[in-house]
């Protein structure tokens, strides 16, 4: 039989290495209703080709959730639906850049969009990112030194709010400093935001976007994989009208309609019902208390020497092993352990520097598995 998604399950093994929703807490009762609303309310339009911008009242409904949550609401036509981030993320290396253009990129980072930049291709460049975030001194260093080889950088990649793969946040300073060194720099932010509403001990921060006051400087890129389910495949994008309209004339919408028309009105109904608010607040609960059992349990079990992130939100926690314990020998000692993770080397252009440092996901297992995953991955260590 050929497959039918993208997680395989192993037996016996807890695999830590995913950064998927626990399925269990998937609303499945809730989209099929949403679903059959949709059809009711729009007939055989909810199946034609869509609008290219996305539904209206999916726009609506991002507008109305966007001003309870971030820093700016945006104006219908600061709103695109999207495909879901890796599809938007596509579309912004075709349409706002060149092969052979060069992109900044946060160091670690999410390590697909590294996949989809390449494919295009383009000129990566790392910027190194800490605690806090994307280190602005080494971004203006790194601009200095691509303008003196006579190029210019194009994008900055960045997931500035519960980022993948450290789980950490940039810091309010740093946010709208780097709104205004891009703006003053003509260098197109691209943030990546697809943990905003997983934020577990408080708000989440304002977005890049919306601190942004330069059009044109930020495109931002939500998703509604993580804040309801992947396989709807209905993201959005907001940036200024100019860019939307860019985007929503392009041949790939203008050919097809709107990015997952039928989704995106199930989507909106989901919305309007007030259960995407419910649901929102049932995964902070499960995923706070998934967090919370993994740092005790990495607390219990990891050797001297080893060190993790503290995230306030998303999916992941950062390892650092102690010394002396590679992440790529580690990996198969930990399979036959009966658990598994992600090395960090995957999340910097080159590899390097990630010897030590693993990723593990906890949004897709309960609590107790999550304790026994870290006590089998500290056995594999010891």
């Amino acid at each position: 039989m050929l497959p039918l998604i993208q997680f395989v399950e192993r037996p016996g093994i807890i695999d830590l290495a995913w950064g998927h929703p626990d399925p269990d807490l998937v609303p499945v009762d809730g989209i099929r209703m949403a679903a059959a609303r949709a059809l009711a309310r729009y007939g055989p339009d909810a199946l034609a080709y869509g609008s290219p911008a996305g539904p209206g009242p999916l726009i609506g409904a991002i507008r109305n959730r966007l001003a309870e949550t971030d820093a700016r609401t945006p104006a219908g036509d600061e709103v695109l639906i999207t495909g879901g981030s890796s599809p938007a993320l596509d579309q912004v290396a075709t349409l706002l850049a060149d092969p052979g253009d060069v992109v900044l990129v946060e160091s670690p980072t999410y390590h697909l969009a590294i996949r989809i930049f390449r494919d295009h291709p383009l000129r990566l460049v790392p910027v190194p990112a800490d605690a806090d975030g994307l280190q602005l001194d080494a971004l203006a260093e790194a601009i200095h030194t691509i303008r003196q080889e006579g190029d210019r950088p194009r994008l900055l990649y960045t997931v500035p709010t519960h980022n993948n793969p450290m789980g950490l946040s940039m810091a309010s300073d740093r946010r709208a400093a780097l709104a205004a060194l891009a703006a003053s720099e003509g260098i197109v932010v691209v943030e990546d935001d697809a943990y905003r509403e997983l934020s577990y001990d408080g708000p989440p921060p304002p977005s890049l976007w919306s601190l942004s006051r330069q059009p044109g400087t930020v495109v931002r890129l939500g998703t509604f994989a993580k804040s309801i389910a992947p396989g709807l495949r209905v993201g959005f994008l907001t940036a200024d009208a100019a860019t939307v309209s860019r985007f929503a004339n392009g041949g790939l919408l203008d050919s097809g309609g709107g990015a997952n028309h039928f989704a995106g009105l199930v989507v909106a109904e989901y919305m309007e019902a007030g259960d995407y608010a419910r649901q929102i607040s049932t995964f902070q609960d499960a995923y706070r208390a998934q967090r919370d059992a993994m740092l005790a349990a990495l607390a219990a079990s990891m050797p001297p020497g080893a060190a993790w992130t503290q995230p306030n939100g998303g999916y992941f926690i950062w390892v650092t092993l102690p010394p002396g314990i590679d992440a790529s020998r580690l990996h198969p000692i930990a399979e036959a352990n009966g658990t598994s993770f992600v090395p960090g080397s995957p999340f910097f252009l080159d590899g390097a520097g990630a010897g030590r440092s693993i990723r593990l996901a906890f949004s897709r297992y309960p609590p107790a598995k999550l304790a026994e995953a870290v006590a089998r991955l500290a056995a594999a260590i010891r």
